[in-house]
């Protein structure tokens, strides 16, 4: 299992070494210590595009298509490097400040040279709701056709609101996918359906292309090639160093508890991340599956404050050292809800809390945090605020 998980993470760190695109999550460097390993990314600040569809409802025609604009150039990027992304869906796909899309997660890539004698991939692998019919067929794939498919499910939900397929039993939905009788809403432009048909196309041999992508009616719209910036040619060397002990890449470790960040200040320098900013902008919007806050609280009263909070949420506290367990008393949609959450120190008047969704529904996540974090605004550190406060004085 360890052994996987570690192939696992080398091949994503190597898969976003090898892509530069400015519609992809830039690695910027890799560190370890003797137990974890720190990928230092770029910061998306305006979230996932999920959130975007949550708050929206759906999006209007010419804005979903500006982000599949950028979602083709990514993913046509990534094939023409060998990498395919296998795990294509709108939590997967970040916004920056501008409002660019950036794909992500690349832990469930695949290169071109592991396909096996037929030219295919076999690993059956993504989210069930956006995975091709020849994926779950088990038979073989190729990845660019199994990418392609969730890129047309993804503009479906921009579109619509709602996924094409879906159902609780994964038997009835694996069949739904396979028999792909998509049903476009009244809203869509003719053009736009007819597009979407060729894209959903449950025959990945007569399935669209990227290439035919580029030279339909309705993609060309308005559409913009990619702006690449010079930058420095990829160097995988840091890869394996941060795999050994190369004194270069190793990140100190202390055992104090709870458990000190190291590699969080160097984050944090990053151009763009405001600590202050990240608690409330999320308070304003919606928060994804994982979250952070810092508070100048000693840890011991941020965890009776977390505690205090989840009571009347109706979730029951597991404690183990500065690490925390909810879990909501309701049923809901997809089981209990599920949180996690940890205390670091990040200096010695100053610690950052993580909560991160391990169970449950996405959305029922966002209610609950909305109730969670109005608990919690005594606790919360701004960074501008204090030092408007220090000015005053």
């Amino acid at each position: 299992m360890l052994v996987t998980m570690l192939c696992q993470i080398k091949r994503e760190i190597s898969t976003m070494k090898l892509i530069k695109h400015p519609n992809v999550v830039q690695l910027h460097e890799v560190m370890a210590s003797k137990t974890k390993i720190y990928m230092v990314l770029e910061f998306a600040e305006g979230g996932e595009l999920f959130d975007k569809i949550v708050n929206s409802g759906r999006l209007g025609e010419d804005e979903a298509r500006r982000y599949f604009h950028q979602l083709i150039n990514a993913v046509d990027y990534c094939h023409s490097r060998g990498v395919y992304h296998r795990d294509l869906k709108p939590e997967n796909l970040l916004l920056d400040s501008h409002g660019s899309l950036k794909v992500s997660d690349f832990g469930l890539s695949a290169f071109a040279p592991q396909t096996k004698e037929d030219g295919l991939l076999h690993t059956a692998c993504g989210t069930p709701n956006y995975v091709a019919p020849e994926v779950l067929a088990d038979k073989g794939y190729d990845g660019m056709a199994a990418d392609v498919w969730s890129c047309g499910i993804i503009l479906f939900v921009l579109m619509a609101g709602y996924l094409p397929f879906d159902d609780s039993n994964l038997t009835r939905l694996y069949k739904l996918i396979c028999q792909a009788n998509i049903s476009c809403p009244p809203w869509f432009s003719p053009s736009a359906k007819k597009f979407i048909k060729r894209i959903i196309d449950p025959n990945p041999d007569t399935r669209i292309t990227i290439a035919e992508i580029l030279e339909d009616e309705w993609f060309k719209k308005d559409y913009k090639p990619p702006r690449f910036e010079q930058g420095e040619d990829v160097s995988l060397d840091d890869v394996d160093a941060a795999f050994n002990d190369s004194e270069e890449y190793l990140v100190a470790e202390k055992r104090e508890k709870p458990e000190s960040m190291n590699a969080f200040a160097l984050i944090s320098r990053s151009q763009g991340f405001n600590l202050g900013n990240l608690f409330e902008k999320e308070m304003m919007g919606t928060v994804k599956r994982e979250t952070s806050f810092t508070s100048q609280c000693t840890a011991q009263e941020i965890m009776s404050k977390i505690e205090e909070a989840c009571g009347p949420l109706g979730f029951n506290v597991r404690k183990q050292n500065y690490k925390m367990k909810l879990k909501g008393d309701k049923t809901g949609r997809k089981g209990h809800l599920s949180v996690a959450t940890e205390v670091f120190e990040v200096a010695p008047s100053l610690h950052m809390v993580e909560l991160r969704k391990t169970g449950g529904d996405t959305l029922e996540f966002h209610n609950f945090y909305k109730n969670f974090s109005s608990e919690l605004k005594d606790i919360v550190w701004n960074a501008e605020s204090d030092a408007s406060k220090k000015q005053a004085k």
